[in-house]
């Protein structure tokens, strides 16, 4: 997965707790400035269900909020790591600092 990736960021803003499709999309434009298109959003909450990395939660009305899988959350795990450590490499052969 990438960094900007669409199910990166929704496991990313899940790790705070469950959401349901509109709220994730507006933590993820608080994150990062952009909302997903609707395809976008709604193909990677499927994939990720299908992975066993995200769970569909009992909803009120049309809301169907979905939370992290330990399975999930483990993977979110192993990705941020491997962002912050290309992250720190990029930023020291720019001469930069980690902040």
């Amino acid at each position: 997965m990438q960094a900007n990736d669409s199910q990166v960021l929704v496991l990313c803003v899940l790790a705070d707790g469950p959401l349901h499709g509109y709220a994730i999309n507006t933590a993820i434009a608080d994150l990062t400035g952009n909302r997903l298109g609707p395809g976008s959003l709604y193909g990677a909450l499927t994939r990720l269900e299908a992975k066993g990395l995200i769970e569909s939660l009992e909803g009120a009305d049309r809301q169907r909020p979905v939370r992290l899988t330990a399975d999930g959350r483990e993977l979110l795990e192993r990705e941020m790591r491997s962002m912050a450590r290309v992250a720190a490499a990029g930023l020291k052969s720019l001469g930069l600092e980690p902040s």
